[in-house]
């Protein structure tokens, strides 16, 4: 027998009528993988890397004052904590930026008096004043604005040493002298 004819025999016994996987199907599972392995990885690191500043301090309620309700809010008031094992933070280096669609940015100093250009800082429960915010402390944060009518919007940006966390919200249509603002 010649090698040629005993490699056809083998070929033979290899021969199948049954489909397979072809090389355009392992191509598409392939791209399939890429597409999920991808997905799963921005979810778990591209969230964190473009959210870094949100880790260090958190806001929590955030509060429209209003003298006479009927004209709008005229001071507010939200607080802030620390994210868990952060250091402490020293608020006399924080600056608030705050506007609204009718204002320009007004760039909020930390201080001892309440003003349109100062804020100030007091820990919750205990009304005293606060310089440095530790763990496990909730900061209230107090300023005055001008007159802000129902359905407004607001946008807040709180600038740290450790970066900046924005975030707005808007008075509802009926003002009340503590209204949470959503």
């Amino acid at each position: 027998m010649y090698p040629l004819q005993l490699h056809g025999e083998i070929m033979k016994q290899f021969k199948s009528d049954k489909p397979g996987f072809t090389g355009l199907e392992a191509a598409i599972v392939l791209i399939a993988f890429v597409v999920v392995a991808a997905v799963l990885s921005y979810v778990v690191f591209g969230y964190r890397i473009a959210e870094p500043a949100q880790t260090t301090i958190r806001v929590g309620n955030v509060y429209g004052l209003a003298k006479d309700p009927a004209t709008g809010i005229n001071e507010l008031r939200f607080y802030l904590s620390l994210a868990p094992n952060e250091p402490p933070m020293d608020l006399t280096q924080v600056k608030i930026v705050f506007s609204t669609p009718n204002t320009a940015p007004v760039t909020l100093s930390h201080g001892t008096s309440v003003s349109s250009s100062v804020f100030t800082s007091t820990l919750e429960g205990t009304g005293e004043p606060v310089r440095t915010m530790n763990q496990n402390q909730l900061v209230a944060i107090n300023f005055l604005v001008a007159t802000i009518p129902a359905n407004t919007n607001m946008s807040f940006e709180v600038r740290h040493p450790g970066g900046a966390l924005s975030f707005t919200r808007t008075a509802p249509a009926t003002i009340t002298p503590n209204t949470v603002l959503s």
